[in-house]
C-alpha cells in the first residue's frame, strides 16, 4: 500500500520530528488546536514506504543524530531486560516519550506485529471451512505471518468473541462466535533477553458487521466487573463490554464469552510460571484496543496480578488507534490499580475521538476549575498518549491502519535543531493563520475539517463492508 503522506509541514526532512510546541499545534488545512499534554510524532516524509508483512524492529543506534541529556542516557544504552518494568510503563514513561527511546520505540514495534497476526490470521472467506475463525493453527500463525522471531512466542490459546447483536431478529438466529485474537506466553530463551516471563494478549479490530454494530452501542453502563464490589461509577461502552462478556448460551456446546476464556487461560499461566519475574501485556487495535482495556481493568480489580510477599505483576496496555472506553471513574480506578496504557494516535484518526466526540475529559470542567454536573457521564481516555500526525488524501483510511501505525512509530528521527531549521515556513504559516483567524474560528475550522475526516473514513469503512459481503 504505497501511500502518499501530506502533513501540515512539506518541506521538513523525511523522518518523524517531535513538535517544538507539543502543548499547542497549529496545522494548515488542519487546524489542531488540542492543549492536551500528550507526546507527538510528527510524520513529515512527503512519501510514505509500503506496509511491510513484519516491521523490523528499530533497534538502538550509535550513529542516530538525537542528543540525550545526561539524565536519560542510560534509559537508551541499558538493555531491555535491566530496564523492561519502565519499558512496561511503571513511571507512566517518563522521559521515554520525549524523545521517543529507541527501545521502547522496538518494543512498541514488537507488540505492534505481534498484533498485526490477527489479522493475517483471520479467515474472512465465507467457502473456507476456517470461515471466522484463525486460518493457521497454533504452532504456525506466527510464522505464517511473517512476523519476526515467530519462536520468540508460544501461542497458548485463541480467543473467541461472540457480539451481542442480531443483524435478523426475525429468525433469532443465535450470535456466531469469531477469532479474536489469541493468549501467548515468552519462550524460555526470550525470558533471558525480555528479562521476565510476558504473557501476551492480542485483539484485532472491527471486522464483522455484527462488530460494527456492537461499536454503535455507545451508552455507558457500569462495568460490574467485581461480584463483590460492583463499584456503579465505573462505567464503560456498553457494546465493549457486551462484546467482552457475551457468549454462546444459546448453544449446548456454546463457547464461553471472551472474558472466560481469557480470565481462565491467563490464570493458568501465571499459576504453570509462579516465582517467576512476570509482566501481562495486552496489545489492540481499534475496538480490539477496547477490550485490552476492559481486560486490563479486570484482572487488576480481581487481584488476580498479586502476590503474596513479591511485587505485583505488571499490567500493560499498548492501544493502537483506540477509542474512549469508560468514564472518568473507570479512567481514575484504572489509575488506582496501576494499570499502565500507552496509548499510539493519529491526531487525524476520527476513531480516538470516539465515542464522546463531544462530551469527553476537555468538558469537564469550567475554567479547569468547577466540576460539570455532568462529568461523570463523559467519556475519558486512560494512560500516556503517544501521537503520530499522518493523512493520505487518496487513501483515506490509511489515518486508522494498523500497519500504517507501526511503519510510522518504526521510523527514524530527527534532531531538535533539524525540527527547529525545517519547522520555519511551517510556523511561519502557522503564526499566519492565528492573526487571520480568531480562536473560534481555529475552533470551528478544526471541527470541520475532524468531521469531514470521519465522514472520509465512514464512506471507506462502508464501501470495505459492501466490499466483503459479511452480513
Amino acid at each position: 500500500m504505497a501511500a502518499k503522506v501530506f502533513t501540515q509541514n512539506p518541506i521538513c526532512s523525511p523522518s518523524l520530528i517531535r513538535d517544538k510546541t507539543p502543548q499547542q499545534k497549529h496545522n494548515l488545512g488542519h487546524f489542531s488546536l488540542s492543549k492536551n499534554t500528550s507526546k507527538r510524532l510528527v510524520v513529515s516524509s512527503s512519501i510514505m514506504s509500503p506496509p511491510i508483512p513484519s516491521s523490523p524492529l528499530a533497534l538502538p543506534s550509535s550513529s542516530s543524530s538525537q542528543v540525550f541529556p545526561p539524565s536519560r542516557a542510560p534509559a537508551a544504552t541499558l538493555p531491555l531486560s535491566r530496564i523492561w518494568r519502565e519499558i512496561q510503563g511503571s513511571n507512566n514513561w517518563e522521559n521515554l516519550i520525549d524523545p521517543l527511546s529507541p527501545i521502547l520505540q522496538q518494543e512498541i514495534t514488537r507488540y505492534g506485529n505481534l498484533l498485526s497476526a490477527s489479522y493475517k490470521g483471520f479467515d474472512l472467506n465465507p467457502d473456507s471451512k476456517r470461515y471466522l475463525n484463525c486460518k493457521y493453527g497454533k504452532k504456525n500463525l506466527l510464522k505464517e505471518s511473517g512476523i519476526h522471531d515467530p519462536d520468540g512466542y508460544q501461542l497458548t490459546k485463541y480467543i473467541y468473541a461472540t457480539p451481542d447483536v442480531n443483524l435478523n431478529p426475525i429468525k433469532n438466529e443465535p450470535n456466531r462466535a469469531r477469532w479474536i485474537g489469541y493468549v501467548a506466553v515468552s519462550s524460555d530463551e526470550s525470558v533471558k533477553r525480555l528479562g521476565r516471563r510476558d504473557i501476551v494478549v492480542t485483539f484485532r479490530g472491527t471486522v464483522t458487521n455484527h462488530e460494527w454494530l456492537a461499536n454503535l452501542k455507545s451508552s455507558l453502563t457500569p462495568a460490574r466487573l467485581d461480584p463483590h464490589n460492583p463499584r456503579p461509577d465505573v462505567k464503560v461502552e456498553s457494546g465493549f463490554l457486551g462484546l467482552y462478556t457475551s457468549g454462546e448460551s444459546e448453544s449446548k456446546f456454546g463457547l464461553e464469552s471472551c472474558r472466560e476464556q481469557l480470565l481462565s487461560e491467563i490464570s493458568r499461566l501465571m499459576n504453570k510460571h509462579k516465582g517467576e519475574e512476570m509482566s501481562i501485556t495486552l496489545a489492540g487495535h481499534s475496538m480490539g484496543s477496547s477490550l485490552a482495556h476492559l481486560l486490563a481493568y479486570d484482572i487488576a480489580e480481581l487481584g488476580m496480578n498479586q502476590r503474596s510477599d513479591e511485587k505485583a505483576v505488571p499490567v500493560t496496555v499498548f492501544s493502537f488507534a483506540g477509542p474512549r472506553v469508560g468514564n472518568l471513574g473507570f479512567k481514575k480506578r484504572c489509575e488506582e490499580l496501576g494499570v499502565k496504557v500507552l496509548r499510539i494516535t493519529n491526531i487525524n484518526d476520527p476513531i480516538t475521538k470516539l465515542p464522546g466526540f463531544l462530551f469527553n475529559e476537555n468538558f469537564r470542567s469550567l475554567g479547569g476549575v468547577y466540576e460539570l454536573p455532568w462529568s461523570c457521564s463523559c467519556y475519558t481516555h486512560v494512560g500516556v498518549e503517544l501521537t503520530l500526525d499522518f493523512f493520505d488524501v487518496q487513501n483515506i483510511s490509511c489515518v486508522h491502519d494498523l500497519e500504517t501505525y507501526i511503519n510510522l512509530v518504526n521510523r527514524p528521527r530527527c534532531s531538535r535543531s533539524a525540527v527547529n531549521e525545517d519547522n520555519f515556513g511551517g510556523d511561519f504559516l502557522n503564526r499566519t493563520s492565528e492573526m487571520m483567524f480568531g480562536k473560534g474560528r481555529r475552533r470551528a475550522l478544526h471541527l470541520t475539517n475532524a468531521a469531514t475526516n470521519a465522514a472520509y473514513l465512514l464512506c471507506s469503512i462502508s464501501n470495505h463492508m459492501l466490499y466483503y459481503n459479511i452480513f
